[in-house]
C-alpha cells in the first residue's frame, strides 16, 4: 500500500558530545605516568595518539605564556597543584580529561585547542551526476551500503510503466513537477511536497507523467530499513 503526504519531522535527533579521544585516558591526579599500562617499556599503543599527547605539554606552556599567566596563577584558578601543571607542560605527566578541562576553562579556550585535534573535514557532498536510462541521479551519500540518498531529475517523456520488484524499501519526495507512481494496483501522481514510501518487493514503477520534467529525492535502504517520516492517516473516501 502506498501512502502520500507532506512529511513533517517525526523524530528529534539528539547530538551527544563525547570526551576527546586523545585525553580520555582514565588517569587521576594521584596516578603516576609509569603506573599506566600503556607507558610500560615495550608496551604497544596507538602511535598517532601518543604523538598527539606528546605535543600537549608544549602547547599548554605556549598558551599559558601567551596569556601572561604563571604556574602559580593557573594553579589558583584551576585547583591543580603547581608541580602537576609543571609536569604536564614538560611531558612528564600524561594529560587526562579531568586535568585539561579546568585548564581549558581557565584559559577560556576550547578543549580541542589544548590537544590539537584535527579540523573537521568539509562535510559537503560534491558528487558527479550519473545518467541512467535518460534519468539523472546525484548521489547525496558517500558511505557504501546501508541507506542511500539521491536527487533525481526525470525529463519530460512518455514511457509505458514497466513495474519491477527487488529487495529493499524506498521513500520518494517530489521537489518540483509531477511524478507518476505505479505500485501494485495503485496508479497515482505525486505533486510538489508530496511523499510516498513503499516496500520494493511490491511491483513498482515511477517516472514522468509526460507533462514536464520532475525533480525528486529518493532514499533507498535494504529490506527492513524504513524512513523516519510517516504519512498522515488517510481521510475516509480520500484517493490515495
Amino acid at each position: 500500500m502506498v501512502t502520500t503526504s507532506s512529511p513533517n519531522v517525526a523524530d528529534a535527533h539528539r547530538i551527544d558530545k563525547w570526551p576527546c579521544r586523545f585525553c580520555n585516558v582514565g588517569m587521576s591526579e594521584e596516578t603516576p605516568v609509569g603506573a599506566n599500562e600503556a607507558n610500560r617499556p615495550g608496551a604497544t599503543g596507538d602511535a598517532g595518539t601518543d604523538e598527539v599527547l606528546a605535543e600537549v605539554g608544549p602547547r599548554l606552556r605556549r598558551i599559558r605564556k601567551d596569556r601572561g599567566a604563571t604556574l602559580a596563577g593557573l594553579s589558583e584558578a584551576t585547583g591543580i597543584s603547581v608541580s602537576t601543571l609543571s609536569r604536564l607542560e614538560s611531558g612528564l605527566r600524561k594529560p587526562s580529561l579531568e586535568l585539561l578541562l579546568p585548564i581549558a576553562r581557565a584559559h577560556q579556550v576550547p578543549l580541542d585547542e589544548l590537544v590539537g585535534a584535527p579540523p573537521v573535514g568539509d562535510p559537503r557532498v560534491r558528487a558527479e551526476p550519473i545518467v541512467r536510462g535518460g534519468r539523472t541521479h546525484w548521489p547525496l551519500t558517500r558511505q557504501p551500503g546501508g541507506l542511500q540518498a539521491y536527487k533525481v531529475l526525470e525529463p519530460q517523456r512518455s514511457l509505458a510503466p514497466d513495474p519491477r520488484t527487488h529487495e529493499g524499501y524506498e521513500w520518494l519526495y517530489v521537489m518540483s513537477g509531477r511524478l507518476r507512481l505505479v505500485l501494485g494496483e495503485h496508479d497515482v501522481v505525486l505533486g510538489p511536497g508530496e511523499a510516498a514510501e513503499f516496500d520494493t518487493r511490491v511491483p513498482h514503477w515511477f517516472g514522468s507523467t509526460g507533462e514536464g520534467p520532475v525533480e525528486f529525492l529518493s532514499l533507498f535502504g535494504p529490506q527492513g530499513e524504513r524512513m523516519h517520516v510517516r504519512a498522515r492517516p488517510k481521510v475516509r473516501g480520500q484517493e490515495i
